[in-house]
């Protein structure tokens, strides 16, 4: 399958770049994707106006990795920050180092103006920001979590910025990030732009756009110290108010959507949608099993769109899979930049594939936690885990490791382990998995299962 249209190129002028990303929203959570409880009418249109990935992956199941590879566009573990699942320690030498080359830098490099709304979570102050690697403008919060009307981080503390300082403004984040972002496609100016907007929806705290009283109780009990983190609140929520999270956020990308398309702009502007990993808690990643922090097909398959009307027919579903890292790469070839040479990047460029007509790339997925690893090539995929499992449905336990082998096109379940099948299969992808993990940095001693496995013989039996 071709994405380009017949005859198409690559327009004259680079791309503006639009880039939302969700946060811990499930596969199955909008219209587009089967939901029949979600209403998600600005994503089905924007789904229906350009490709829908039916096999679109992050590249970690966590939220910090993930973010860490979309700007880096190198595997998470690279740096030490992507080792911490996800990232909470505040200090120096645990985040995105300013010298690092970026999709921000290389893109302001070639003349984009760059602004970031909403989540970072890829380090702290004194020591990173959005704005040390290559954004412009920033709105939003550090943390990996921030109170929806309080703004306050997981520790309690005040987590709204304006660049670097400390503001306060009045109401609901997923809105306030969604005018910001409105009002800067919309605003004049020379030369393109790259907009990263990332919505904390539908991440915990479940307060959805009328939940004003859950969040002073939230600061109440802050004020109190009574837990150490009650933006968790584990008694609250329901399937009902997720929705009411995942609408707002839709409401949300429809307000920017109509202002690109006022200022003229929509035609060539390429605008992504994705989720930094799968759903939890009240997520539905139907038909998967495993959720956010598992290389389960839960924990990383997620909604995947992209639309770019100058240069990609639109109305396509595609079944080839793709992560996080190709996108950072086509995106970077789309703007007219390149990779720099010191820091190649791990993601494969689709640029040919969209918009020239070649044949869609095909290459290898790899992922890895501190107790999992996977690597997807074509139709399979491998999986190895540590933990004790099991292996099929309602099976009785079994202890790990395993190595496992799937046909996710057929089984996204994962319940038909057919490494028996195909032993030699099974050695080649366990054997690629390996290589790429030994140029990894290692996980520290306290994550669980660091031991790297020992080449042994194909099996699906416990070692």
């Amino acid at each position: 399958m071709r994405a380009g249209q017949p005859g198409a190129s690559r327009p004259a002028e680079p791309p503006n770049i639009l880039f939302i990303l969700a946060d811990d929203l499930g596969w199955a959570d909008l219209g587009c994707y089967g939901s029949t409880t979600i209403r998600t009418p600005n994503l089905d249109r924007l789904a229906g106006e350009g490709l829908l990935f039916r096999h679109g992956y992050a590249c970690t199941p966590w939220c910090s990795p993930t973010r860490i590879g979309l700007y880096t566009g190198r595997y998470p573990t690279r740096l030490p920050a992507g080792l911490e699942e996800p990232l909470t320690t505040h200090a120096e030498g645990n985040g995105i180092p300013a010298e690092h080359p970026t999709l921000s830098s290389l893109l302001r490099a070639a003349g984009y103006q760059t602004a970031m709304f909403g989540k970072w979570h890829c380090g702290w102050l004194p020591w990173y920001s959005p704005l040390r690697i290559g954004f412009q403008t920033f709105f939003g919060n550090f943390d990996g979590a921030i109170d929806y009307f309080e703004h306050v981080s997981t520790m309690g503390e005040a987590d709204l910025y304006e660049g670097e300082t400390p503001v306060e403004e009045a109401g609901y984040y997923t809105s306030l990030i969604s005018e910001r972002a409105a009002d800067f496609v919309a605003a004049d100016r020379d030369g393109p732009f790259y907009v990263q907007l990332n919505y904390t929806a539908p991440h915990w705290p479940w307060e959805g756009p009328g939940d004003r009283e859950v969040g002073a109780e939230i600061r109440r009990r802050f004020s109190q110290q009574s837990v150490p983190t009650p933006l968790i609140h584990p008694d609250g929520g329901s399937l009902a108010k997720y929705a009411e999270l995942v609408e707002e956020m839709d409401a949300g990308v429809g307000k920017v959507l109509a202002a690109l398309a006022d200022a003229g702009r929509a035609d060539n502007t390429v605008v992504v949608f994705t989720s930094d990993n799968g759903g939890e808690r009240w997520s539905k990643n139907w038909p998967f099993v495993g959720e956010k922090g598992d290389l389960a097909e839960g924990g990383i398959r997620v909604p995947l769109i992209l639309r770019w009307p100058a240069a990609v027919a639109g109305g396509q579903v595609i079944d080839h899979p793709i992560n996080t890292l190709d996108l950072t790469a086509t995106l970077v070839d789309a703007g007219g930049s390149a990779p720099d040479e010191g820091f190649p990047l791990d993601g494969v460029d689709l640029l040919p594939w969209l918009v020239d007509g070649a044949d869609f790339p095909e290459h290898d997925l790899f992922w890895r936690t501190s107790n999992q690893g996977a690597l997807r090539r074509g139709r399979f995929k491998y999986l190895y885990d540590r933990r004790d499992r099991s292996v099929l449905g309602n099976w009785p336990r079994r202890e790990g490791p395993f190595h496992l082998l799937y046909d996710v096109s057929v089984d996204g379940r994962e319940q038909a382990d057919i490494a028996a099948r195909h032993p030699d299969l099974l050695n080649d992808l366990r054997e690629t998995w390996e290589r790429t993990d030994a140029q990894l940095l290692p996980y520290p001693a306290g994550h669980p299962g660091v031991p790297r496995p020992e080449a042994k013989p194909a099996t699906s039996e416990p070692d």
